[in-house]
């Protein structure tokens, strides 16, 4: 059978698809069904944009199906413990700024802290406990595929370890929950995929958002089941940029902290991580067009991340330069905790020492990209993201134009 062939027996039709989570889980309540609509255009973008080999037709099947899953487990982890939707999600830090400016650092850092709770890669992946596991009190085997998945990606793109401390039972972030929507931005960073990410741009996200805060209420039930009684939380993702009106709705106790790197630096290092994403699914990758599609989401992104901040209290925000983090990891911890309400205790600061000296950047290999490669010029990237640049990077620390 030639490769096509091979990847027209993968289907990614709804029916399918959701006949083989049905199968698979045992159950059949999805609950509101508004998913249908963002998945029927995910897949018709997967179908007649994406270019996908067969390699990765059988992981968009794959993920497609365990979101799936997700909601019919969620569904029915409700329906019999209500109590699941009294969680509260008190007061929590939500890390944001540009992918590739320190927000996966500072998140791991401050969820170094043993009093506060964070979403793990795996708990993204699957969130809702297996059925028949024992998962209360004995080996979580989610943990067990998160590894196996996390060793896939990195045999078939080895570079990505170069781009992003993967760590299976680390904290990550909180998009790879709003995916289970089918309303996130996952899917353009692993495809090419012009139609649906348009058709996203224009949607109203709250149901994405209302399904992270009960994805949310179901893993702090799953700690707390678990014997884990803290209530604080560090969550981070650079998604929440174009939606803090919506994440301030669903967690109203939220302080927001905001890393800032010149874009010059940090928007080819984006596009370099979404060039090894797109490898995972197709063998046509086009650079130039994931330069200007990263362009084009996230100066979008931080735009509407300042019209916001204009509009929300001033006193909800904290602000953190790329420079200082890397330079000296623990010294802004010190403002971040006075910022958040909480006690920077002897303990606690010797915990996130211990996890710089454990984490050196150094023990990865060095992540290379060039503006060039991706149709960019240090001044296109800079007329783009102008207002954030002479608000956020002071002069000193911008890239030098020309």
């Amino acid at each position: 059978m030639s490769e096509s062939a091979d990847a027209d027996a993968i289907a990614l039709d709804e029916r399918s698809l959701l006949a083989e989570a049905r199968a698979r889980s045992g159950l059949a309540d999805f609950g509101d069904d508004g998913f249908r609509v963002p998945l029927r255009k995910l897949l018709d973008s997967l179908e007649r944009e994406a270019d996908l080999h067969p390699a990765g037709r059988a992981a968009q099947r794959a993920r497609i199906v365990d979101s799936l899953i997700t909601r019919l487990r969620l569904q029915d982890l409700v329906t019999r413990h209500p109590e699941i939707l009294a969680e509260r999600i008190e007061d929590p830090l939500v890390v944001i700024g540009l992918p590739r400016t320190g927000t996966t650092l500072l998140q791991r850092l401050l969820a170094s802290d043993p009093t506060v709770n964070a979403v793990l890669w795996w708990e993204c992946r699957s969130p809702a406990p297996w059925p028949g596991s024992d998962w209360r009190t004995g080996v979580d085997p989610r943990i067990a595929d998160a590894h196996a998945q996390v060793r896939a990606i990195l045999a078939a793109r080895p570079e990505l370890a170069s781009i992003h401390p993967w760590d299976p039972e680390g904290p990550d972030e909180e998009v790879l929950l709003l995916e289970h929507s089918f309303l996130s931005q996952v899917p353009e960073s692993g495809a090419n995929l012009p139609g649906y990410r348009a058709w996203l741009t224009d949607q109203d996200l709250a149901p994405a958002y209302d399904l992270l805060l009960r994805l949310l209420q179901l893993l702090q039930w799953q700690k707390r089941e678990s014997g884990r009684l803290e209530r604080g939380w560090v969550l981070k993702s650079p998604c929440h940029l174009a939606s803090l009106d919506e994440l301030f709705r669903i967690l109203p106790d939220a302080r927001v902290v905001q890393t800032h790197r010149d874009p010059v630096r940090s928007l080819p290092s984006i596009a370099s991580m979404y060039a090894s994403l797109w490898r995972l699914a197709t063998d046509r990758v086009d650079e130039p067009e994931i330069g200007r599609q990263c362009l084009e989401r996230f100066a979008g992104s931080l735009s509407r991340c300042l019209e916001a901040r204009e509009r929300l209290p001033q006193e909800r925000f904290f602000d953190v330069a790329y420079t200082e983090l890397v330079s000296d990891p623990l010294a802004p911890l010190r403002r971040i905790y006075e910022f958040a309400g909480r006690p920077l205790t002897p303990a606690v600061e010797a915990a996130m020492r211990r996890f710089v000296a454990e984490h050196p950047r150094e023990s990865r290999p060095a992540h290379r990209y060039t503006l060039e490669r991706f149709g960019y010029t240090a001044q296109r990237v800079a007329d783009a993201f102008a207002d954030y640049r002479a608000r956020f990077v002071p002069a000193r620390e911008r890239e030098r134009l020309g």
